[in-house]
């Protein structure tokens, strides 16, 4: 199969085909906003970074380290080293997935498995690197006849390598995440209370009277430690949330008020322009 050369163009694919694609990205790609997509995302860090930010969860992260992210999950590389910025980034359509699963093996497992030690991330072991590397030189090896199914093959045997770490690792008390600056305790109580009171008004000047902090200071730190502002973090909670609510079968009005949005043509514009669709083709599409 083809490796796309852009996060972007390797969403694509995955929506597209609607099943799966793999990217090999460096650092002259501009890291994307805060964002949310219909794709399970495997982000596979190769150089190393700083700070991931997944919904209100920050983590270091090292070469070897692995993330699994899903289709209602903000996330944003807040903080990148001043080197060479490679990873590999699996985008997988949750439908395909699913299919993919049998009666003993649920190969969403790394993906839907949210309890209470729950880590976004594991640390690879040099070994399991090497694994993981040799699955995706296979996926780039495959070509001519017969592609699709060895393509699939080799996928098959990937997640279920993965989510067999996946599941080791749950029986252990894992961290939820990584406190890594001098802000974080500050922004962990902002993140949790944007988080609980996510449909209610959460205009900057609130928050600020909230944790009796100035609304230049409440910024500040906020795009200091996050990488994106209140607003755009707030906006990609609201859509996540909405596109949550969307496919148990809410109306678009429903999810809208639901979901926090005070303006409805807001709501319309907003939603179309992270999702890609308007509210009501998201509706359809996943009923």
């Amino acid at each position: 199969m083809k490796i796309c050369s852009s996060c972007k163009e390797g969403i694509r694919t995955c929506i597209e085909t609607r099943s799966f694609s793999a990217a090999h990205l460096y650092s002259y790609e501009k890291p994307m906003d805060i964002h949310i997509h219909d794709c399970y995302e495997i982000y596979y860090s190769i150089s190393g970074g700083k700070q991931f930010l997944i919904d209100n969860r920050f983590y270091n992260f090292n070469p070897g380290d692995i993330f699994f992210i899903n289709q209602y999950e903000s996330h944003y590389i807040s903080q990148i080293d001043n080197v060479e910025y490679e990873r590999i980034i699996v985008s997988i359509y949750p439908e395909y997935l699913k299919q993919c699963c049998s009666t003993h093996t649920d190969l969403n497992c790394c993906f839907t498995r949210r309890n209470t030690n729950f880590g976004h991330k594991l640390s690879l072991s040099q070994e399991e690197q090497k694994r993981f590397l040799y699955f995706i030189h296979k996926l780039s090896e495959n070509e001519g006849y017969g592609q699709d199914i060895l393509d699939h093959a080799v996928f098959l045997q990937l997640m279920t390598f993965l989510n067999g770490i996946f599941l080791r690792n749950c029986d252990h008390d894992l961290p939820q995440h990584e406190p890594a600056g001098s802000h974080h305790e500050h922004m962990d109580a902002i993140l949790s209370y944007i988080n609980q009171h996510i449909a209610e008004d959460l205009s900057i000047e609130r928050l600020a009277r909230h944790f009796y902090i100035s609304t230049s200071y409440l910024c500040r730190i906020f795009k200091s430690e996050t990488g994106t502002t209140i607003n755009k973090y707030i906006t990609a909670k609201r859509i996540t949330l909405a596109k949550s609510y969307l496919s148990e079968g809410y109306s678009v009005t429903d999810a809208c008020i639901r979901c926090g949005f005070g303006d409805y043509s807001n709501f319309l514009k907003s939603f179309t322009k992270a999702v890609g669709i308007s509210p009501k083709k998201y509706a359809q599409f996943s009923a």
